[in-house]
Order: C-alpha cells, then structure tokens, then sequence
C-alpha cells in the first residue's frame, strides 16, 4: 500500500526498541521516524540529556529540510509516589529497567498542533490538513 503524504501514520515505539541503543544511535532513530512524518508514542522517556541532545539536532535541521518546522515533544510519567519506601523502590526499578512506566509523544511540528498535559493525562491536538 502507498502512503499518501496527507497519511497520518503512529509509531508505538516500545522501550525495547531502543534501549539497547546508545544515546546517539536513539536520538537518530527517533529523529529518522519523525522525518517520515510519523507521530512516535514511546513507552518510556528518554534521558533529560537525550531530550535536550535531540531537541538541539533538531534546531539545525530547522531550514535545511524542505517543510521541517521541528518537533513537538513531551512525557508523562505514570506514577506517583506517597511513601519514602515507593520512592527508593521506584529507583532501584528506574536504575534497572529505565523509566518505562512513562510515554512520551513526539511529533513532527508541522502535525502536531498542541500537546496539552497534566498531572494525569496527556492531550495530543493535530493540524487538520
């Protein structure tokens, strides 16, 4: 089947797509996919340094790519903990699996037209075309 460029097409990326890839090798994996035009939903966040790294690539391809307008990104994590025992436990789970009780949206900025979050929900608005 040909995808039209008018296609809206979601990626659910689960965490192990990617985690046994280096920070560099992710960030351009991530960025390939949304060159596609594809909407990423990412079981997991990735590293604030990761974030910031792809955020920064994504500036210098801003004008060199024909349509690129950059990318729309944000996390929301699943849990929320009470006791000082859930947050060591939370942790050790987040030093030995990663943070994948989160998921991240990561969007071409020419779809995505508003990502609205709160505490316990995400909101994904897209651009009609």
């Amino acid at each position: 089947m040909k995808k039209n460029s008018k296609d809206l097409t979601i990626h659910f990326m689960p965490y192990s797509e990617i985690a046994s890839l280096g920070s560099l090798e992710r960030i351009k994996r991530i960025l390939g996919l949304v060159l596609e035009n594809k909407l990423i939903i990412l079981q997991g966040r990735l590293k604030p340094e990761e974030e910031t790294k792809l955020i920064e690539n994504t500036m210098t391809l801003i004008g060199n790519i024909k349509d690129f307008q950059g990318i729309e990104i944000s996390s929301l994590s699943g849990s929320v903990e009470k006791t000082i025992f859930e947050k060591i436990r939370r942790n050790i789970v987040k030093i030995l699996i990663g943070e994948q009780d989160s998921i991240t949206l990561i969007g071409p900025a020419n779809l995505v037209k508003e990502i609205r979050k709160d505490p316990k929900k995400i909101e994904l608005i897209l651009k009609r075309r």
